[in-house]
């Protein structure tokens, strides 16, 4: 069957009004439609991130990284819609960045896509917007108890502008030097999970620790189902991610999906038995960083290699990750939701490893894809991949220091919270909403609240300076002594 062709004089894929746009995938729909379930399946992502970062929040600050999906989303559907697929995609631009062809989705509609030629334009743009989205929403993470809302937005538009589309031109884009170097990238190792992964050690390390970062037993999940009930939208989703990224619906893309499936299931199986012989206990919250570690791990190489290399990629993945457990001390940061853990330094591994498995019998399942990795006698792949990982590792955490230094310091703007304010916690102070759990601790004798909410935080920093329990009765001495008792009080309520 005939491919559609692009026409660089009807850009748009033509005039709908004079031509029927449709015609030239007349017995090629199965492949566009695929993919647009694809991407409505990663669209799950984000809320399943939303979930899986506001489990593992203190239950004071929990919609605050719930809420986030919902901005993030916002943001990069306008950004991509604005420039940022132009940036990434366009067909004219150099070996570092897109050109503006494209901007504010001119000409993006029946064309034959850049990336598949059986995939029109408008269809291509939808899929990775997704993937904007999924990479912004990790890296939002580094906010994590202390960062406020708007900063994050902002940061969040620049992020996507400045590092993720950049990054994806140099990795998919047919012109990208990335692309012409022959790096492998499959689903987005470098472009969404090393990029937002660095990106939050940067994020993390520019608001420094949380005002009681080290007391362990307050910074515990407030939810373990909320994580888990998380983890699965992000599996569930994970299908579409990879499942997506061969651009068709050929056989190449259903060993993806198989390959996702059997990295997460080996994650899980690597994290668990780590967790296992070391504390001889098992984690739910263990189990689901597995499963994130695989998925990171094989998203590089799951159109690349077998489905005994992919166990083999979620196994080792999971192990390595695990491994870095003390990697926060190692680095004197506060990352309190392991971004830079999970999908940094997962995101490097996996990488790495696509360099080691990638075959030819596996990529060439699309009928054109040819090539071979390390399994395959080509030992510079390896050396390919690694170059791959420093200069987007470079890139991303680079600028995004420079960008969160200079958001900091801009008057008025507020890149963390203060200090009481992170003690009551984001929620109250951020949001009209009711905090996730007893709301019963802000009401008063006669059923109202302390003044309404505004009135509620006021009234408990007034009863922690007073050493006055936020319930309403009176501390007793022995503990009125430390504040941090106090605080401790407020934030396991």
């Amino acid at each position: 069957m005939v491919q559609p062709e692009f026409n660089s004089s009807m850009a748009n894929g033509g005039d709908p009004q004079v031509i029927d746009v449709n015609l030239p995938y007349t017995g090629l729909e199965f492949h566009y439609v695929y993919q647009v379930i694809m991407g409505i399946l990663v669209f799950v992502i984000v809320p399943g991130i939303g979930l899986l970062y506001g489990g593992l929040t203190r239950r004071k600050s929990a919609l605050a990284m719930v809420f986030q999906a919902w901005t993030v989303m916002a943001v990069c559907t306008f950004q991509w819609a604005f420039w940022g697929f132009s940036i990434a995609f366009s067909r004219d631009g150099g070996p570092f960045i897109g050109t503006l062809t494209n901007f504010g989705m001119i000409d993006v509609m029946a064309a034959p896509s850049w990336g598949s030629a059986v995939i029109p334009d408008i269809v291509f743009a939808f899929y990775e917007l997704m993937f904007c989205a999924c990479a912004t929403m990790i890296v939002v993470g580094g906010s994590f108890e202390r960062g406020r809302i708007i900063p994050s937005m902002i940061f969040g538009f620049c992020w996507a502008t400045i590092c993720y589309c950049p990054i994806s031109y140099w990795t998919w884009n047919a012109n990208g030097w990335l692309y012409t170097f022959g790096a492998l990238d499959f689903a987005g190792g470098g472009p969404v999970h090393i990029s937002s992964g660095t990106a939050g050690l940067a994020y993390a390390l520019v608001l420094g620790k949380r005002s009681r970062y080290g007391d362990k037993h307050v910074y515990k999940p407030h939810n373990v189902t909320i994580v888990f009930l998380g983890t699965v939208l992000i599996w569930f989703g994970w299908f579409g991610f990879n499942g997506g990224s061969a651009l068709n619906a050929s056989v190449r893309a259903m060993m993806a999906v198989w390959n996702t499936n059997m990295a997460a299931a080996t994650g899980v199986a690597g994290w668990v038995m780590m967790d296992y012989i070391k504390h001889r206990k098992f984690s739910v919250i263990g189990a689901c960083e597995g499963v994130i570690a695989g998925l990171v791990g094989i998203t590089p190489a799951a159109g690349y290699v077998s489905v005994w290399c992919g166990a083999a990629i979620g196994f080792i993945t999971a192990i390595v990750v695990n491994l870095f457990e003390p990697v926060n001390d190692w680095l004197h940061i506060d990352d309190g939701l392991e971004v830079f853990k999970l999908h940094g330094i997962g995101g490097m591994c996996g990488a790495f490893l696509t360099g080691i498995f990638a075959s030819a019998s596996v990529s060439s399942l699309d009928g054109f894809t040819i090539v071979h990795g390390g399994i395959d006698g080509n030992g510079v792949q390896i050396a390919k991949q690694l170059a791959e990982i420093a200069a987007i590792a470079a890139w991303s955490f680079t600028l995004s220091y420079i960008m969160l230094t200079i958001l900091k310091y801009i008057p008025g703007l507020h890149l963390r919270v203060k200090d009481e304010v992170e003690m009551i916690g984001l929620d109250l102070d951020q949001f009209s909403d009711e905090l996730i759990g007893e709301w019963s601790l802000f009401n008063d004798e006669t059923g109202g609240t302390h003044g309404g909410r505004r009135g509620s935080i006021q009234q408990i920093n007034a009863q922690i300076t007073q050493g006055v329990n936020p319930e309403g009765s009176a501390t007793p001495p022995s503990e009125s002594a430390t504040p941090e008792k106090e605080e401790a009080k407020v934030a396991t309520a």
